[in-house]
């Protein structure tokens, strides 16, 4: 798993993001606006400018982190060949149910369909989809760079095996997955 899309460039999509690309991970992050993405790469850019300052990252680490994020205003494109999605839109089951239509039709049969929601269904995000036993809830907690823990939240159908691969991921981040 080396490519991830992010959708939402607010507070958790860039943050989701950032940790993804500074450990490795080329990410797409797909909002509606260039606007709305260039506010988050400039969240990014001054998150890792703070990290440097205190010499906890490199320029270096910082340099090759934005280089590996590039941004689409176009679901269809920014989901193509990615083996992991992070839906971070805006709390609107609506909104979020259209997103994941969205992303049954547009992304590979194998990609994981994750949402960072801590409100709503998961079960009912993945009825939208064909794909039940592949869609999970990636909840991060804000500040994302800092904060350890990952909820991870099982569909009714979410498999094994997803769950142990988001899992995984999940401390491959750094992070400390927790299932809920």
């Amino acid at each position: 798993m080396q490519n991830i899309a992010v959708i939402g460039a607010g507070t958790m999509g860039n943050g989701i993001a950032h940790v993804f690309a500074q450990n490795g991970f080329k990410v797409n992050l797909i909002d509606i606006s260039q606007a709305s993405l260039d506010k988050g790469i400039a969240a990014i850019t001054k998150n890792l400018d703070r990290m440097v300052a205190k010499e906890k990252i490199t320029e270096q680490i910082k340099s090759g982190t934005l280089d590996r994020i590039t941004t689409f205003t176009s679901i269809v494109d920014g989901v193509k060949v990615t083996d992991l999605v992070v839906e971070a839109a805006t709390e609107n089951l609506d909104l979020k149910l259209d997103i994941f239509k969205q992303l049954e039709a547009a992304c590979d049969a194998e990609t994981i369909l994750a949402t960072n929601t801590s409100s709503i269904s998961i079960t009912q995000i993945a009825a939208v989809t064909n794909r039940p036993e592949k869609v999970i809830g990636m909840h991060f907690m804000n500040p994302v760079p800092i904060m350890k823990l990952v909820e991870i939240i099982r569909g009714y159908s979410t498999s094994n095996e997803t769950t142990n691969t988001i899992m995984s991921l999940s401390e491959k981040l750094g992070k400390t997955p927790t299932e809920v």
